[in-house]
């Protein structure tokens, strides 16, 4: 069996339990479960156990079993994958339990208005933890003998409390009489803060009381220490996981991807089997072919990590048999790749920041990111991979001791930063390296450092760009200014007639032995609404004049990913194509990505390799010259590594 930390490829299944159910468990049978395992061959089955409505899908003597258990579906689950050597977890909803709420009041998260919390969030200040979750698990854990637990509804799930037991824990922290009620009064981010270290106080005493008399169980809290929640590793989770989104799959796997490669901790992300339209309450489903799950799992698999499929079955616990083949033709994809992409590590190009200090001063939320905080980031991702860049997706606490890895760094719309790391930056371009900034507020961080001279205050602009094709439009707030000693690289104009009111739209200026580039308006943001070819090449030339010669070129259309990669002395080139991937509600699904070619990588060695070779494929048309090895790849379909040895 495959310990957790060590597994590469799962399937969840939840059902959120609830007091109308009336077949839980009537259409489980050890024949379906192990032609899902013969099938799939998955290293371990997450398997439901309570969600969020709080009532549980096996017959618990803690908290209260859902009326509608026909048959324990968990033993069913349990014997079968321990007759087959694979792993069984359970899916636990932590933090919001709406049962527990209306049973115990008391155990509430409470709203400013003093108002239970209307998410059905408990308050991790109150008894819940200890009076129904940890003895819920314990029992469950050791009675069906399981392997461990995806605590879900947690970090997401929190909200700010102003329950008695959280003002009473404030006041004895701080002395402070009153909580501030709104981001207006004193000591609100404070306040935050204070929210968030009592979260990561209650997952730290939950898993040491659990770990203490299971050492052997892994236990995970959903979306902790991800780009959700961008803080240093302090809870002992065994490992980092997340759902990430079911309709803009792709964009958020390959952002979170890059993010949590770089915790150090093992991790996968979890793919959504299907799509679904509809309002809050309504869901309308359509499962998901597998050509679309094998896109979405390229981009984790391109980072490193390990890939789930989650799926609803059908109330009794049913799971269809063509289910069964989508699932294994994923995991033949995966398996295929498995041993070129498993437990990478990235070769250092370009690494882009998530500031935790930036995002943390904007979000009015405990821990989630769900408004719009990462926007500019993840524009300024989409442009740069669609550039053929190899990215990085980093935090301050992650890059702070290795900043002279990176030939270039890009800070994205940020408007503030702890002033020793600013100073460690320009330290660092001081050294030789190169410092992207983008957007007004970013520039006006560094105005001693650019060379130019900042004119007023950031304005609203409807500004067109000009990059030698039809000029595109770039609205936003932008930075007016005058170059002093940096050299103009790009110009925008207050209409598309570049004869006319150009003024300078982004900068160089050298620094020491590097150089800081700045674009003075809303790239990223304006990238990531509208995905322009006139954005895109913006930022390539400015990047061709920071980053002259990345490691690694790759001559092909912007829908590809490019991720560099090592495992021991192999370098390994990761090619995704995300050509047709579903970005809108109204194509749910897709079940046929265009493939691209043909492709050029030049990769800038040394020395000749030993070998060069594709997965899948095997052998690739190759030849090294004067330090450079070119790599001809006639086709790419939706993933493949060129492995260099």
């Amino acid at each position: 069996m495959v310990a957790r930390r060590d597994a590469f490829f799962g399937i969840h299944f939840d059902l959120h339990a609830g007091v109308n159910d009336t077949e839980l468990g009537a259409d489980v049978t050890e024949e379906m479960i192990t032609s899902l395992i013969q099938r799939v061959r998955p290293d371990y089955i997450q398997q439901d156990c309570k969600g969020h409505p709080g009532y549980t899908s096996y017959p618990t003597q803690v908290g209260w079993a859902s009326p509608g258990i026909v048959r324990d579906a968990l033993a069913i689950w349990r014997e079968v994958t321990k007759r087959h050597r694979v792993r069984l977890f359970i899916h636990y909803s932590g933090v919001i339990d709406h049962r527990a709420v209306e049973v115990h009041p008391e155990w509430a998260a409470r709203t400013v208005d003093g108002e239970i919390a209307p998410n059905g969030a408990t308050s991790t200040f109150g008894p819940y933890v200890d009076q129904l979750l940890i003895p819920q698990l314990k029992e469950v854990l050791s009675t069906y003998s399981l392997d461990g637990a995806w605590i879900d509804g947690e970090c997401w799930g929190t909200e700010v409390d102003y329950s008695p037991m959280a003002l009473a824990a404030w006041q004895k922290a701080t002395g402070c009489e009153d909580a501030p009620l709104s981001p207006d009064e004193p000591h609100w981010h404070e306040w935050l803060e204070f929210q968030r270290r009592q979260f990561e106080r209650y997952l730290t005493h939950y898993l040491d009381e659990l770990h203490a008399s299971m050492p052997d169980v892994e236990i995970t809290s959903n979306w902790m220490y991800t780009g959700f929640v961008p803080r240093p590793v302090r809870a002992p989770i065994d490992f980092i996981s997340g759902d990430f989104s079911a309709q803009d799959s792709v964009n958020t796997a390959r952002f979170e991807a890059r993010y949590i490669a770089s915790t150090g901790l093992p991790w996968d992300l979890m793919a959504w089997g299907f799509s679904w339209w509809g309002d809050g309450t309504t869901r309308h489903r359509t499962h998901k072919p597998a050509v679309q799950l094998q896109q979405e799992a390229a981009v984790v698999l391109s980072q490193g990590g390990g890939f789930q499929v989650y799926y609803p079955p059908t109330r009794a616990g049913w799971f269809d048999p063509h289910l069964v083949d989508v699932v294994g033709e994923v995991a033949d994809f995966c398996r295929e790749r498995q041993a070129v992409s498993h437990k990478t590590e990235s070769v250092p190009q370009v690494a882009l920041l998530l500031s935790s200090v930036a995002f943390y001063d904007k979000t009015p939320s405990v821990l989630r990111a769900y408004n719009g905080e990462h926007n500019a980031l993840e524009g300024a991702l989409h442009a740069l991979l669609e550039c053929g860049y190899s990215v990085d997706v980093v935090a301050e606490h992650q890059i702070a001791g290795q900043l002279d890895d990176y030939p270039v760094i890009v800070l994205p719309e940020v408007h503030r930063l702890a002033p020793d790391f600013r100073a460690s930056l320009v330290d660092y371009v001081h050294r030789g390296g190169s410092l992207l900034l983008i957007g007004a507020e970013t520039a006006q961080l560094f105005g001693e450092e650019l060379g130019v001279t900042l004119i007023g205050e950031p304005v609203l602009c409807h500004d067109y760009l000009d990059v030698g094709m039809p000029m595109g439009m770039c609205e936003g707030i932008w930075q007016e200014i005058e170059p002093v000693t940096a050299r103009v690289l790009g110009r925008r104009y207050p209409t598309f007639d570049p004869r006319k009111h150009g003024r300078p739209a982004a900068t160089v200026n050298d620094l020491g032995k590097g150089h800081i580039g700045a674009v003075y308006g809303p790239l990223g943001t304006v990238h990531l609404k509208v995905h322009t070819p006139q954005i895109r090449d913006f930022l390539r030339a400015m990047m061709a004049d920071l980053f002259p010669e990345p490691m690694v070129e790759l001559a092909g259309p912007p829908c590809i990913d490019m991720s560099v990669r090592r495992k021991g002395d192999r370098l390994l080139i990761h090619l995704a194509n995300t050509a047709g991937m579903q970005v809108a509600s109204a194509y749910t699904i897709l079940d046929w990505v265009p493939p691209v070619g043909p492709l050029t990588l030049r990769i800038r060695m040394d020395a000749p390799p030993a070998a060069v070779s594709q997965v899948p494929a095997g052998a690739v048309e190759h030849a090294w010259q004067d330090g450079v090895l070119t790599v001809q790849l006639p086709k790419l379909e939706i993933h493949a590594v060129v492995v260099i040895d």
